[in-house]
């Protein structure tokens, strides 16, 4: 079959997550899709672990066999033309020494790490034998890492952060962890009038500021945000304008969630806001 002409197409942003699925679809592999479509570019994926989940929790996580995901690696990363990649759930020490192999064979431009541990029900995602790994392998060939507060805590060993003070103490710490950048996530102050972030270099920080939006619609928000700035990366936005453009999309997603009724508990933000048009 002759392929179409491509003389006056534009090449495609793609962008590959590699992370668990969430059978509630608000989270995981969906959620991550989802994002990476609505902000404009083209999403593939590695399925690292399937989880049975609803909006109320996650009952079961079966971790996916290690020669597939390196099956599923070698399979986009032949073929398609990767320009960033975003990393979600990786359920144990063996499943992040295989991706972080594969990172490190087909070598993408732009590695985005969300360091997934803990759900917004609360349930433990990553096994705690796994943390040094991650920190180990994964975490230093990651352009950027966006974790939330328990997940910064898990990360460096300090307490929990219960105010902006506390999270501007967790700065040097999270320095120290070999990554060029850090998101560090606000969204757990709930207290707070706004929801902040640090965006933390090793030179400086930016704090990054949104209203807070009142909904109980908030599951798979650091998925979403996550793929959005990898997709925002893909399409040639420097790593400042990515996570900008990131946090502005998932900051609209969720003023949109209550637009949606799914599920009886945490129900998911709403990726199509906009339809189809790029934020």
């Amino acid at each position: 079959m002759k392929k179409r002409s491509l003389e006056n197409s534009q090449p495609t942003p793609i962008v590959l997550t590699i992370a668990g699925s969430d059978s509630g679809g608000g989270a995981g592999i969906q959620a991550d899709i989802k994002a990476i479509s609505a902000t404009g570019s083209y999403a593939c994926s590695a399925i690292t672990a399937i989880t049975a989940q609803n909006t109320q929790g996650v009952s079961a996580i079966f971790p996916i066999p290690l020669e597939h995901i390196n099956n599923q690696l070698d399979a986009v990363f032949s073929d398609l033309n990767i320009v960033a990649v975003k990393v979600g759930m990786l359920a144990d020490s063996e499943i992040i020494k295989v991706v972080a192999a594969k990172i490190k064979q087909y070598k993408p431009t732009f590695l985005v790490v969300d360091p997934v541990m803990v759900a917004t029900s609360g349930d433990l995602l990553l096994q705690e034998s796994a943390i040094n790994t991650l920190k180990s392998e994964l975490l230093p060939l990651a352009d950027l890492i966006t974790p939330n507060l328990p997940e910064g805590a898990a990360l460096t060993g300090a307490a929990l952060p219960t105010c902006e003070d506390d999270m501007g103490a967790m700065i040097s710490a999270l320095r120290q962890l070999n990554v060029k950048a850090v998101l560090l996530k606000g969204g757990h102050l709930e207290q707070d009038e706004n929801s902040n972030d640090l965006l933390i270099f090793q030179d400086h920080f930016e704090l990054l500021t949104a209203k807070r939006i009142n909904t109980h619609n908030t599951h798979g928000t650091g998925c979403t945000l996550s793929s959005a700035i990898a997709s925002y990366l893909a399409q040639g936005n420097d790593l400042q304008q990515a996570v900008t453009r990131g946090k502005q999309y998932i900051s609209s997603a969720i003023a949109h969630a209550d637009e949606l009724d799914i599920g009886s508990g945490h129900g998911p933000v709403n990726h199509f806001f906009a339809g189809h048009a790029n934020v």
